[in-house]
């Protein structure tokens, strides 16, 4: 009977680790995102990790994933399942504090693929804490599939692969987009509630300017181009210099461009304040187009690059493209 059961922990845990690492392996920055939020001062108060929320991020996904291949493949299984124990013990608090204080309400355990509430994903942890117990007990009948040598090369290929496809998606966007601003989504649909009253996928998603909100204006051009950048102080100043050229050939081709930062306001009085540091930011990277104010966190979700473009047709997200990618844009 404990084989049986160990076998059947095994085929769960080690897939469910597969699958978790890889919906965030495809978008590690969202990660990193997560973790700022969970070491941010009202969470956990440990801002000094702030600075290497994205290494620990990569770390943890890589882990995660390599570590379902091995119990999957039967490779060092004392320490794998021990390994999976420990992992799933931090899960485990994470989701716990997020549930009890009501803090991170998403933990981002399946990155953006699948949502969960504090209370489902705390009580999914403790129910695969249950199967890795299983394992640990079982250990003895965790056996390499084919060969301990087969194995060790599964693993390193794991290893190899996850390593590149967050490399890759580090350099560009994310391989699989599963947030709400994905490319053929329609903006205008997307904030809008659900049949039976959902709410909207996408929020607090504005262009925010002296003359008030300009999204819905925009949604009504036939070729928008957004240039999107978290902060100025922040942004990519190299990418900002790309950017700028083919904005101008985008302005050349009819296309309407805007501007997004979250550190903007476009408050009458607070915007004065701003206006000289604004032209200066303007001139020097030739960006003499409409600028508005969006939420920090909407214009994360966007787009994970600082600064990226979007490209919007009628009111539909038709491309999407990270700073250093933005000559591949065709117009």
């Amino acid at each position: 009977m404990l084989k049986i059961l160990t076998h059947i922990s095994r085929v769960l845990v080690g897939l469910l680790f597969i699958y978790s690492g890889f919906v965030k392996l495809v978008d590690p920055v969202g990660s990193k995102y997560k973790f700022e939020e969970y070491f941010s001062a009202d969470v956990l108060n440990l801002e000094f990790l702030i600075p290497v929320a994205l290494a620990f991020s990569i770390l943890l996904i890589i882990t995660e994933l390599v570590l379902g291949v091995m119990l999957l493949v039967g490779y060092k299984s004392k320490f794998t399942v021990w390994s999976l124990f420990g992992i799933n013990l931090i899960f485990l608090f994470l989701t716990w504090y997020s549930y009890a204080y009501n803090k991170v309400t998403d933990c981002g355990c399946f990155g953006d693929a699948i949502k969960l509430t504090p209370k489902e994903t705390f009580y999914k942890n403790i129910v695969f804490m249950v199967f890795i117990v299983i394992l640990i007990i079982g250990v003895k009948h965790i056996k390499p599939l084919i060969s301990n040598k087969i194995a060790s090369y599964a693993t390193l290929g794991s290893l190899v692969i996850s390593s590149f496809i967050a490399y890759y998606v580090l350099q560009h966007l994310p391989i699989i987009d599963f947030r709400a601003y994905a490319i053929g989504t329609n903006i205008a649909e997307g904030m809008s509630f659900g049949p039976n009253g959902e709410d909207p996928k996408i929020h607090d998603f504005e262009i925010s300017t002296v003359d008030g909100d300009v999204l819905e204006d925009m949604l009504t051009k036939e070729k928008a181009m957004l240039i999107l950048m978290t902060t100025l102080e922040k942004v990519n100043k190299e990418g900002l210099k790309s950017i700028s050229e083919v904005a101008a050939k985008a302005k050349q081709n009819g296309y309407e461009i805007y501007v997004l930062t979250s550190d903007i306001m476009m408050a009458d009085v607070i915007y004065e304040e701003n206006t000289e540091k604004l032209d200066a930011f303007i001139k020097e990277y030739n960006l003499p187009y409409t600028f508005g104010s969006c939420d920090e966190k909407a214009i994360k979700t966007a787009i994970r690059a600082n600064p990226g473009i979007i490209i919007v047709e009628k009111g539909v997200i038709t491309n999407k493209k990270k700073w250093r990618d933005v000559d591949e844009i065709k117009f």
